[in-house]
């Protein structure tokens, strides 16, 4: 059984889509959990579509029964793998964007100092 407040823990719970994207199980996987008793579960309805909400800590406790403790920290590795290469690409996207506008800075700070007041000019023009 789960434990008190589990259910409503951040991050403790995950529907059966996103359960197929980080640990690589299908829906009829899940359903096999939920009729043996192993699975707790709470259906859910977003846009009028249904799904099926587990908790995290009792599916991977059933991937590691039924499918082994490998294949679940691979499929955890794997998901971790994914989050951090797009976490990379979303840093590296920032950092171009930022040296673009250093480098647009840069350019109008140069300009603006290599070009001449009028004032200065015409102030010598008038002592002469």
């Amino acid at each position: 059984m789960a434990e008190y407040g589990e259910w409503n823990r951040k991050g403790a719970t995950l529907s059966d889509v996103t359960a197929k994207k980080e640990y690589g199980v299908s829906h009829a996987f899940i359903v096999k959990g939920i009729r043996a008793g192993k699975l707790e579960y709470r259906e859910g309805v977003i846009w009028g579509n249904p799904y099926l909400r587990v908790l995290r800590s009792q599916l991977e406790q059933y991937i590691a029964e039924e499918l082994g403790a490998d294949c679940l920290s691979s499929g955890k590795n794997q998901t971790e793998l994914r989050k951090i290469k797009k976490e990379m690409a979303d840093l590296k996207k920032k950092l171009d964007e930022l040296q673009a506008r250093r480098t647009e800075i840069e350019n109008s700070i140069r300009k603006s100092s290599t070009e001449p007041t009028g004032a200065g000019d015409g102030a010598k023009a008038g002592r002469v």
